[in-house]
């Protein structure tokens, strides 16, 4: 192998068809007003969730269907830009406006964003690893860390 190792090097998916992938995905979900596009993650495998950010230069709602896996009454997702450089635009928003809605299968909630570190980035990371074999090995193909976003449940603001 190029590399000097015994496995194959690794390459990213075709960026346009994973963003074809993930439009197409984010119309379904709009078309069929939210009937269709989300499930929860199970066994070894991710979920889907719609994630709604305020844009940090707009200041408007912004909708992302991401992958999230759930810890205790928490939601982790990875700040991946489909293993891209550069950082995804609703973790960029997230970082300047952190208090966010969720759409889950079976329901909303708000939740507010933070960035996973030390031991619990590690064991979170090792959560995700479960669910994509090729994680480490896409992860290595970016310049900068993966974020491990955590997604932590919310109080609403009471109305006067």
């Amino acid at each position: 192998m190029p590399d000097g190792t015994d496995r194959p090097r690794t390459r990213l998916p075709n960026r346009r068809l994973v963003r074809l992938f993930w439009s197409a995905h984010r119309r379904v979900y709009r078309l069929t007003r939210g009937r269709l596009g989300l499930w929860r993650p199970k066994d070894r495998r991710w979920g889907t969730m719609c994630l709604t950010t305020v844009g940090r230069r707009t200041g408007r709602e912004r909708g992302v269907i991401i992958a999230y896996l759930e810890d205790g009454r928490n939601l982790v997702a990875l700040a991946m830009n489909g293993w891209a450089d550069g950082e995804p635009a609703w973790w960029l928003n997230l970082r300047e406006h952190p208090d966010a809605r969720v759409d889950l299968k079976g329901g909303s909630r708000l939740v507010r964003a933070r960035a996973a570190s030390g031991s619990e980035r590690e064991r979170l990371w090792a959560r995700w690893r479960e669910t994509e074999a090729r994680l480490d090995d896409f992860a290595a193909l970016r310049s900068r860390e993966t974020a491990v976003v955590v997604l932590e449940p919310r109080e609403p603001v009471a109305e006067s």
